[in-house]
């Protein structure tokens, strides 16, 4: 398997976290479970004219072989089938407004058509991505989305966006103690308006953001192969309790943090379904 990942050059470097292509032809199909981190993603299939559906419990379905993913606050499933020749987009976590063209939180927990999403402009950059040999993928997958910059940079809809900048650092650093409350006032907002401004340009409300961002912590320190002392984990990844950490983690994830730590994964979000 090839994985390779880079960061983008100024300007959409404010905006975009990654740029990532994977290639794997003949791994073997199955199914892996994706850990939710918030962000948004674009994601392309290069190698098949369509992106496989995994839902539990059915067998696959085909959708478009180019989507936009919202921020998801529940693990997803995805076939490794498609790894085969796959280009992605991470944006930053409040870095897809300027790209959506409509508020983040009507994109969060589905998946959209980039045409859907994008329009009709969208169609030619697959067989552009295609043409181009392996080492420029990255540089034109860029100059669309710079492209995209331009366009909608003279568009976006005024918004507080510094002031929502400003809590995602805030609730980065202490997720489990700085409250809504206090970053509205923070804001001087009312903690009701912080919380839709907050949701329409990230994608999720401000309690919701941050029990995602406790719980990715955990995530990597597990997969780092911390030693596990459950009830120290839990509060120093801002749970109250071993047992608010255990519930968490599960509903996230749709397994036991037990488990997780026993699998050794190679990617941190990536959880092999049996």
């Amino acid at each position: 398997m090839l994985y390779l990942e880079r960061r983008p050059a100024a300007p959409l470097d404010r905006y975009v976290r990654m740029l990532w292509l994977t290639r794997a032809p003949g791994i073997q199909q199955r199914r892996e479970r994706i850990l939710p981190n918030g962000c948004v993603q674009v994601i392309l299939n290069l190698e098949q004219d369509y992106l496989r559906e995994c839902p539990e419990g059915a067998p696959d379905a085909p959708m478009a072989p180019a989507l936009v993913v919202g921020g998801r606050s529940v693990y997803e499933i995805i076939s490794s089938a498609d790894m085969a020749d796959l280009m992605g987009v991470v944006f930053e976590p409040d870095g897809f407004a300027l790209f959506a063209g409509d508020a983040v939180d009507r994109f969060s927990n589905r998946s959209l058509a980039l045409e859907d999403a994008w329009g009709a402009g969208t169609r030619t950059l697959r067989d552009r991505l295609r043409e181009t040999p392996l080492d420029a993928r990255f540089a034109c997958l860029e100059a669309f989305l710079l492209e995209r910059w331009r366009t909608n940079a003279g568009k976006r809809r005024a918004t507080p966006a510094g002031a929502v900048r400003y809590a995602l650092e805030r609730f980065g650093r202490v997720p489990a103690l700085t409250t809504v409350r206090a970053m509205a006032q923070s804001t001087g907002w009312s903690e009701r308006r912080f919380s839709q401004v907050f949701r329409e340009e990230v994608g999720h409300t401000p309690k919701v953001w941050c029990r995602i961002q406790r719980f990715q912590q955990a995530v990597r320190l597990l997969h780092a192969g911390a030693d596990v002392r459950w009830a120290e984990m839990a509060l120093d990844c801002g749970f109250y309790d071993q047992s608010h950490f255990a519930n968490e983690f599960r509903a996230f994830s749709g397994v036991d943090a037990t488990t997780y730590s026993a699998l050794k994964t190679q990617w941190a979000n990536h959880i092999r379904v049996e």
